[in-house]
């Protein structure tokens, strides 16, 4: 048991709470689809990006803490 990668459990929940995220990863998703055209290079998605991995690392600190040695 000693020898055995340890596993970074982080991963397994961020999964998990993905589908708890959904209304942030469809703004995100419209201001991608939005922006598409843009030659400019001057739009961008960054905070709906940051809103949609604030809402996943909420949820993930619930549980993840308490898996931790």
């Amino acid at each position: 048991m000693a020898d055995e990668e340890p596993v970074d459990p982080k991963k397994y929940l961020e999964e998990s709470c993905k589908p708890k995220c959904v209304r942030p990863l469809l703004e995100y998703q419209a201001c991608v689809k939005r922006i598409q055209g843009d030659e400019t290079g001057h739009k961008h998605c960054t905070g709906q990006y940051f809103d949609y991995w604030s809402c996943v690392d909420k949820c993930v600190a619930l549980k993840l803490f308490s898996k931790l040695k």
